[in-house]
């Protein structure tokens, strides 16, 4: 036991030496100890393809994530266009409507306004050249009802804004300038006013007529 225990200290002792100075013994120790511990290649040949297979799991979530991220965004796409679709119709079908009251509204009045009471009623459509109504050359309709002498102008529309009295305002100028004849009434026939359109007509001398039938007219003498 203590030849043993003594050659145990000696290898200990002596071993690094001897490994230094004779190059077989330290292969021949090296080829012992492989079996145990894995060399420096084949731990670098572990972590490169550790590293490997951690880059595709990646380039293959990163193309998950891209196929994904594109469906997301064609659905997107597609939602938005059909709400796009969806409010073009949804207005065309609003001024269509709005159109179609209008004429409805104008056929009937022209109707029992002619027939009942003798009025003459006209829906003119001219054109002014020179832009003094819109800014630039466009056709001008004003609606215009005549009786026992009387002129009276109107605005048949689904509804009426601030710049939209404004605009009623210049087309009465421009048929009266035109055909050298003071109106004698200005009427706006609307369901929907705007409150500073109200005011506008207050200030212009137009009487309005909107959805609770409450006349607005003007500074009438």
């Amino acid at each position: 036991m203590m030849e043993n225990q003594e050659m145990i200290e000696l290898i200990r002792r002596e071993l690094p030496g001897i490994m230094k100075r004779h190059r077989e013994i330290r292969e021949w120790v090296l080829q012992l100890t492989r079996v145990q511990y894995a060399d420096k290649q084949e731990t670098e040949s572990r972590f490169d393809r550790v590293l490997e297979e951690l880059q595709l799991d990646r380039e293959a979530n990163t193309r998950k994530w891209d196929a994904n991220q594109k469906t997301l965004n064609d659905l997107v796409t597609a939602i938005k266009n059909q709400t796009e679709t969806h409010k073009s119709s949804i207005g065309a079908l609003g001024a269509r409507w709005g159109l179609y009251s209008e004429q409805s509204f104008r056929n009937g009045l022209k109707a029992i306004l002619e027939k009942s009471f003798g009025v003459e009623v006209l829906n003119i459509n001219e054109y002014d050249e020179t832009g003094e109504v819109f800014g630039h050359p466009d056709q001008v309709e004003l609606d215009i009802l005549v009786q026992d002498g009387m002129l009276i102008l109107c605005e048949l529309k689904s509804s009426m804004s601030k710049s939209d009295m404004y605009a009623f305002e210049r087309k009465t100028a421009f048929y009266e300038k035109r055909h050298h004849r003071k109106a004698d009434r200005k009427l706006v026939i609307s369901p929907m006013v705007d409150d500073r359109a109200q005011q506008v007509a207050q200030k212009l001398g137009i009487e309005v007529y909107s959805h609770a039938n409450e006349a607005k007219p003007g500074n009438l003498n």
